[in-house]
């Protein structure tokens, strides 16, 4: 243990000068920012595919569920159906262009 105490007092005794100290605070820094710009756009598109999932799985749950109860607009439906199809998936797209443009 006394081994030990010595070694440090001789590392602490030696440090580095404070614009070394400081550079490498900045590097660390950076990373920290770096990893939750990351963490960030990861969340942006999980949530953009996730909310496009459950609004294209709601929609064609419906649209089949008018089918069955109405066998004579089907027509109408599916083309409701692939309409709110196209907005929800351009939403998700949005989100995931999102993640490029956040820095």
């Amino acid at each position: 243990m006394a081994d030990l105490v010595t070694l440090v007092s001789i590392l602490v005794q030696n440090l580095p000068t404070e614009a070394v100290v400081d550079s490498a605070k900045t590097v660390v820094s950076g990373d920290v920012d770096h990893g939750l710009t990351v963490l960030g756009k990861g969340l942006a598109f999980g949530l953009a595919a996730f909310g496009g999932a459950i609004g294209i799985g709601l929609v064609f749950f419906s649209a089949i569920a008018g089918m069955a109860r109405q066998p004579e607009q089907s027509a109408q439906l599916r083309t409701m159906a692939f309409l709110g199809f196209a907005f929800i998936e351009a939403l998700a797209l949005i989100g995931f262009v999102l993640t490029f443009i956040l820095k």
